[in-house]
C-alpha cells in the first residue's frame, strides 16, 4: 500500500481551501460590481420561490447579530472591530489545528471539516478587512472598485451575503403567545458560500464525531 507524503496531503487540503475562497470571493465581487443593495421590500435579483439571489451586507455575525447586541455598553464600531479581531484569532487557531491534524495523520473527515471551516472563515474575514477600502458603498448604486475613498476603514468592511432558500412560509396561530398571528418563513436567513463551507464543516464533525474521535 502506497503511503501519501505529508506534503501531498497538505497540498490536497490547501487546494480545497483555495478553491472555496475563490468561489466565495468571485460570487461576492460579482454581486458587488453588478447590483446595488437589495433593500427591504425590494424584489430579489433572482426569485425562484424556493431560492432567491439577493445582495445584503452583514456588519455582524451569523444572522446579522452583532457583538453590541450582547454587550450593549459598547458602540457598534467597537463591536465590529472586536468581531474582526476575534475572527483573526479564530483563523490563527484553526490554521494551527489543521496543520497539527495533518501532521498527526488524523481521519480524513476531520481534516476535511477543518479545511472547510477555515476556508469559510478566511472568505468572510477578507470582506471585513478589505471590502470597506476597495469598494464604494452600494446603497442605491453599483459599487465602484478602488474608489478614491471606500465606504469604511480597514477592518470595518461588511460581509456580503446573497443566498436565500425560503423553503416554506406560514402564519402562527393566534393563540400562541408573543408570535401568534405573525408570518414566518422557514430558513429565511441570507448567507454566502463561505457560510455554507463553515456549516458543512461543522455538520461533518457533528455527524461523524465518533468516527473522528476514535480514529
Amino acid at each position: 500500500m502506497k503511503i501519501k507524503s505529508p506534503k501531498l496531503i497538505s497540498c490536497k487540503y490547501l487546494s480545497i481551501i483555495i478553491f472555496i475562497i475563490i468561489i466565495d470571493q468571485f460570487s461576492k465581487i460579482y454581486i458587488k460590481l453588478n447590483y446595488p443593495l437589495t433593500l427591504y421590500g425590494q424584489p430579489a435579483i433572482i426569485d425562484w420561490g424556493f431560492f432567491k439571489l439577493l445582495f445584503i451586507e452583514n456588519r455582524g455575525m451569523a444572522w446579522g447579530t452583532k457583538i453590541n447586541d450582547f454587550i450593549p455598553f459598547i458602540s457598534e464600531e467597537t463591536g465590529k472591530l472586536f468581531l474582526t479581531i476575534l475572527r483573526l484569532i479564530a483563523i490563527s487557531i484553526l490554521s494551527f489545528w489543521l496543520i497539527e491534524t495533518i501532521r498527526n495523520k488524523a481521519h480524513y473527515l476531520k481534516t476535511t471539516a477543518l479545511s472547510l471551516i477555515l476556508a469559510g472563515a478566511i472568505g468572510n474575514i477578507i470582506d471585513s478587512l478589505f471590502y470597506g477600502v476597495i469598494f464604494s458603498h452600494s446603497y442605491g448604486q453599483i459599487a465602484q472598485f478602488l474608489p478614491e475613498k471606500g465606504y469604511a476603514p480597514f477592518l470595518f468592511g461588511n460581509v456580503v451575503d446573497m443566498l436565500q432558500f425560503p423553503l416554506v412560509s406560514w402564519k402562527w396561530p393566534s393563540w400562541i403567545p408573543w408570535i401568534g398571528g405573525n408570518d414566518y418563513t422557514f430558513f429565511q436567513y441570507v448567507f454566502n458560500f463561505a457560510d455554507s463551507s463553515i456549516s458543512i464543516g461543522i455538520a461533518i464533525i457533528l455527524i461523524f464525531n465518533k468516527k473522528i474521535i476514535n480514529s
